[in-house]
């Protein structure tokens, strides 16, 4: 898919913001499919459009969009989801990464910089800037409290079942180090397609959603130093 074949769908309850993001995603070959101003009316648009991207809004009346967000993916979980937003909270940040979304995107970006991170999404990056990727790492970095069930279940579990491959580890590592999929084709000398499929079995093995998830778990895990990300 290119950006000429995308299709997105915008969620705010600004209507002069709307018009001007459509501006600008229009004149650059973008498919704006549809426009809602609240959380139920995205998801009803949804529903009903498919759009590949929806770009939302967090502070809505009716349904917010982390909710909507939530609820979307729930039942959609083809749809890719960015949050555009003022907020740069870390606590709204977390929460729409652990909600499912695909990026989280400042309203202060500029035009270029803000398509080349929509973009990005069709080829299977998550839509974060540098700055705030790294906060969700060293977030989702954090140790968390396991009972003695979870510790016991680990301890009996092979290790082949709670590990990664030697060459998806490699991958995992130049992802969080901020790699495009081409540069770690190139680095590992295979193919996009390869990183891909990598990428995939990642997802399925951890049972995560996202590749910043993929990520924090991974430096949680002792596999990725928590400092290696080098500002991504």
């Amino acid at each position: 898919m290119n950006v000429n074949t995308m299709r997105v769908l915008l969620a705010d309850d600004h209507p002069l913001f709307l018009e001007g993001l459509r501006n600008v995603l229009a004149g650059r070959g973008v498919n704006v499919v549809g426009t809602a101003n609240d959380g139920l009316q995205a998801i009803e648009l949804t529903r009903a459009l498919r759009p590949d991207v929806v770009l939302m809004d967090i502070r809505m009346p009716r349904c917010n969009g982390l909710d909507a967000t939530r609820l979307i993916k729930a039942e959609m979980p083809e749809v890719k989801i960015v949050i555009l937003t003022m907020s740069e909270d870390d606590e709204d940040l977390f929460d729409a990464i652990k909600s499912g979304a695909s990026g989280y995107l400042p309203k202060s970006l500029t035009a270029e910089e803000f398509m080349g991170l929509v973009i990005g999404v069709l080829e299977g990056e998550p839509a974060i800037p540098r700055r705030l990727a790294a906060r969700i790492i060293n977030e989702f970095a954090q140790p968390e409290p396991r009972s003695r069930e979870q510790a016991a279940h680990n301890s009996s579990t092979p290790a082949s079942d709670r590990t990664l491959t030697r060459r998806q580890i490699e991958v995992l590592q130049m992802v969080a180090q901020g790699y495009t999929y081409k540069e770690i084709a190139a680095a590992l000398n295979i193919t996009e397609r390869t990183v891909e499929y990598h990428m995939g079995e990642i997802l399925n093995r951890l049972h995560l959603q996202n590749r910043a998830q993929v990520i924090a778990y991974a430096t949680r895990a002792g596999w990725i130093a928590p400092d290696s990300t080098n500002g991504v």
